[in-house]
């Protein structure tokens, strides 16, 4: 699974910086400033639990017999991204409202990988 996290830390960053030039220089006349800040709002999300991603997989290389709370914070995070800023770059980009009622899902992903990380530094040797 590292090598899955790693991956998708670095997909998820890269595509998270080509999302935030797409908004500014395309978007930025095609979508009202509501529009654009959430999507804008799901582009931040994005690049900051890829990043978290990234710490996963570097706690993964620095710690013995990795527990499984690293294993939730990486889903958690992954989970996240997917549901969390899709949803908001879908709601952002379409205007279906509906779609805004999943993102709380994602933010829960979010909260279960930031907390797993937590249980990780409690019983880190």
């Amino acid at each position: 699974m590292v090598k899955v996290f790693m991956m998708a830390g670095t997909v998820l960053a890269g595509l998270g910086v080509a999302g935030g030039a797409f908004a500014r220089h395309s978007l930025k006349n095609r979508l009202s400033d509501h529009a654009l800040d959430i999507f804008e709002t799901g582009i931040k999300y994005q690049m900051y639990h890829s990043l978290a991603l990234l710490l996963v997989v570097l706690l993964f290389t620095v710690q013995e017999n990795s527990p499984s709370s690293l294993l939730w914070a990486g889903y958690g995070f992954l989970v996240g991204i997917l549901i969390f800023s899709g949803s908001l770059y879908a709601l952002s980009l379409t205007g279906i409202k509906w779609l805004g009622v999943i993102t709380p899902i994602g933010g829960l992903a979010f909260i279960v990988g930031w907390g797993s990380l937590v249980i990780n530094a409690y019983y880190w040797k």
